[in-house]
């Protein structure tokens, strides 16, 4: 099932939740690695996203089932975001995941990632 295809308002079962956050998780790795950056991207088993930087730091992604949110954990501090108007948007800012994440890439280790 497509991210696209859930509309404002609705909530999603446990399993669309969990494809829904799979395809960010995949999204964000086919990303790194189209970008060629020397970024280590490993998906670890139960939703956790790692992406680890040449200058050690990470940022890690992962499903919080729950709550039905993608939480993202960095240098700068942890992130919840939720499903909000057909995109991923920040519980607290309302920013948009992708472009958040590629702020916060480019913060923490000089790079910049695109994730479209």
């Amino acid at each position: 099932m497509s991210v696209k295809s859930y509309h404002k308002g609705s909530n999603m079962t446990e399993t669309e939740f969990i494809k829904c956050a799979d395809s960010v998780m995949k999204r964000i790795e086919s990303a790194i690695d189209a970008s060629e950056a020397d970024i280590d991207c490993e998906i670890i088993g139960g939703g956790v996203l790692e992406l680890e930087f040449e200058n050690g730091s990470k940022i890690i992604v992962n499903r919080q089932g729950a709550t039905q949110e993608v939480w993202v954990a960095a240098k700068s501090g942890g992130f919840h975001f939720r499903w909000k108007d057909g995109e991923w948007r920040d519980t607290r800012d309302d920013s948009e995941l992708f472009s958040a994440l590629r702020k916060l890439v480019a913060l923490q280790a000089g790079i910049t990632i695109t994730f479209d």
